[in-house]
């Protein structure tokens, strides 16, 4: 709320959460968060035409450019400015909310706006817009920008393929509004040390090499942006470094045009030389021709139009640009490199001699005094994401989680080695899904078929388990699915579903001490410990679980062999001698028949065997196979709209005091009623 405000009328900066710290740059080294107080936002001044960005600059994104805006943070980290050039982002199509970016190593949170009303009445210091709308929808957007144009005297127009209708009708309305525009198709500009355009100047470390993190003395404009890139390298390879840089764009129509900013430098004190790179098509360089001749432009200009490779086709060429392609004998780029030459710009006699002119021009004003060279600064460190820092093999980290069954990293699902086509290729089946993402490990066909049974025989034992009962119960209450299963689940323990693993521990012990089946259960007597495994409520030795007959048989037919079976068996014999219901029932079948598969399908050792019955292996059987039966309870209910449950008052024996233990005591009044 304080990021993002909630008065529409106020007309001050948004308040945000203040921290023990009143700067950027000092933050205590435990803070993972850096804040901005409002003096800080306060900062900027004036807006001066003729020089639109200062190191006080801030501005708002118009899209969803989280990555963009990454890079105009971390221009704004490495020049040490105060606060970052981003006020804020505006973002029709979501609700307001706030996004988490770093700040050097730190992190910090920008709001993010639906309308740009609400953002203009909450960041009145906000003097740019940064417009990455489609070509689609640039032109309204734009057009509602040009509303504020009291607050937003600078537009950047990323778009390419605006109609050029609609960009002539912006050029139009801007030069009405008094608004600069730069732009469309343009990567925008930079001001090296105190503010960039978007994504202009490429990765961090192309930004730093080129020295843009401190202002120099010679300010560029370019149609191209990947050009201007290149003059960012050269020039700081030949001079003290960029002062500002722009790229007008690609389009016949652009916002602004190259006479528009070489006048602009031209008033700026702090701007020593000029360097024009044009292109062919369009007159736009003949302007600045009759600028240097009138006297308009005096400072030193050093100029080349690409393009003078067009003579050598035999037709008109149409170069990258919308623009770059010459009409007349006027448009094309030895015309207009000659014309600059004869007004008194430096025109070198090809591309590839630019950085000659331009560091003779340079060290000609050095000795002139024009430029007063300064100290270098400390080349600033670069904040890296540890993504890209790990990529280029610069860190190293233990990882948080280990997985050794599933990969979904390649192009493929991979079920412990397994590609997903070859699963359903070779028809695995459940079971055999099962065996590698519980095994790791590719299952004979018996055994994937004896979890196939599992699955289906523990699937629902009908609504009177204690598990179903819950699971109605819950659905019934309304709640949603996930919660009615768990509902259900959490009743699976020793008493109810979850005696696999007992079972199997318990039995496969005793074999394993050569215990004889009579011992066995004397030694489980004597410890006053129930046999896991054995015993139902409702079957019994003359009336058998079918369930558990079906298995059983499987087993013998299908197994290599089943010791620990054949020695349940006769414990059971024991067991049903004393009692007829206490016969093995299907938990304990499952869980023993399990020890016989990990023991002898050939497929474990030893050690692995006992591992998985130790980890809960077998249980997660009956947990599986029976969440089917739950979810069908969940949906039959939900189906028959059945209403919250109450448990009937006749099925409860209500032992309130006076009542215990079948007592009823009767009170003075009751007796003198009755008499």
């Amino acid at each position: 709320d304080q990021l993002l405000g909630t008065n529409n009328n106020s007309n001050v900066a948004t308040p945000v959460p203040t921290a023990p710290v009143s700067r950027a740059g000092t933050p205590p080294p435990q803070e993972r968060m850096t804040y901005f107080t409002d003096a800080d936002k306060a900062a900027g001044g004036t807006h001066d035409a003729n020089v639109p960005f200062t190191a006080h600059t801030r501005s708002f994104i118009y899209g969803m450019q989280p990555r963009a805006v990454q890079g105009m943070l971390d221009f704004d980290f490495i020049c040490k400015r105060e606060v970052p050039s981003v006020a804020a982002m505006i973002y029709p199509f979501g609700g307001a909310h706030v996004q988490k970016f770093y700040w050097g190593t730190k992190e910090t949170l920008l709001p993010v706006y639906t309308t740009l009303e609400e953002a203009c009445a909450k960041f009145p210091e906000v003097d740019t817009i940064v417009n990455f709308a489609s070509c689609r929808s640039v032109y309204q957007s734009t057009v509602d920008i040009f509303k504020h144009s009291s607050q937003i005297k600078t537009v950047s127009i990323i778009a390419e393929g605006v109609p050029e209708r609609r960009a002539r009708q912006i050029l139009w309305e801007a030069k009405e509004k008094n608004v600069l525009v730069i732009g469309p198709a343009t990567v925008g500009g930079i001001k090296p040390g105190c503010f960039k355009i978007g994504n202009t100047g490429g990765m961090m470390d192309n930004i730093v090499s080129s020295k843009l993190y401190r202002s120099g003395s010679v300010a560029y404009v370019s149609k191209s942006g990947g050009m201007s890139n290149e003059l960012n390298n050269i020039i700081s390879r030949t001079t003290d470094g960029v002062y500002e840089g722009v790229a007008i764009g690609g389009d016949r129509y652009p916002g602004s045009t190259f006479i528009d900013h070489l006048l602009r430098y031209e008033q700026d004190p702090n701007c020593k030389m000029l360097v024009l790179l044009g292109e062919v098509g369009g007159v736009e360089e003949y302007k600045v021709c009759e600028a240097i001749k009138n006297g308009t432009i005096r400072k030193p200009v050093i100029a080349w139009c690409i393009g003078t490779c067009a003579k050598m086709f035999a037709t008109e060429v149409q170069f990258g640009h919308a623009g770059a392609l010459a009409q007349s004998d006027l448009e094309t780029a030895d015309a207009k490199n000659k014309a600059l030459r004869a007004a008194g710009v430096v025109v070198p006699d090809t591309f590839e001699k630019l950085p000659l002119v331009l560091s003779q021009t340079f060290q000609s004003l050095v000795k002139k005094g024009t430029i007063q060279l300064k100290p270098e600064p400390e080349t600033p460190k670069i904040p890296i994401d540890y993504s890209w820092a790990q990529e280029l093999g610069l860190v190293r980290k233990p990882a948080s989680f280990v997985s050794t069954i599933c990969d979904d990293r390649g192009q493929e699902l991979l079920y412990a080695g397994m590609r997903i086509s070859d699963v359903f290729k070779e028809d695995i089946g459940i079971g055999g899904v099962l065996s590698l993402l519980w095994f790791k490990r590719r299952l004979p066909d018996y055994a994937c078929k004896f979890i196939e049974m599992v699955l289906m025989l523990t699937a629902d034992h009908g609504p009177a388990v204690s598990g179903a009962h819950n699971t109605i119960v819950t659905a019934r209450a309304g709640k949603d699915l996930v919660s009615s299963l768990c509902a259900g689940l959490l009743t699976i323990g020793d008493r109810f579903g979850g005696a696999l693993d007992g079972a199997a521990e318990q039995f496969s012990s005793a074999y394993d001490k050569s215990l004889t089946p009579r011992e066995f259960v004397s030694v489980m007597r004597k410890q006053n410990k129930l046999i896991l495994g054995i015993g139902h409520k409702i079957k019994s030795r003359t009336n058998p679980d079918l369930r558990v007959e079906i298995i059983k048989d499987y087993a013998k037919k299908h197994f290599p062999s089943t010791p620990v079976l054949d020695y349940a068996l006769q414990v059971e014999n024991i067991t049903t001698s004393k009692k007829d219901n206490l016969i093995l029932n299907v938990d304990g079948a499952i869980g023993i028949l399990f020890v016989d598969l990990l023991r002898n399908s050939g497929a474990f050792t030893r050690e692995e065997a006992e591992e998985y019955i130790k980890i809960g292996t077998l249980n997660g059987l009956f947990v599986l196979g029976r969440s089917i039966g739950f979810i069908g309870h969940y949906l039959d209910q939900k189906r028959l709209k059945q209403g919250l449950y109450r448990h009937p008052w006749d099925d409860i024996s209500y032992l309130t005091p006076g009542n215990e233990l079948g007592r009823t005591v009767a009170s003075l009044d009751s007796i003198n009623k009755k008499a």
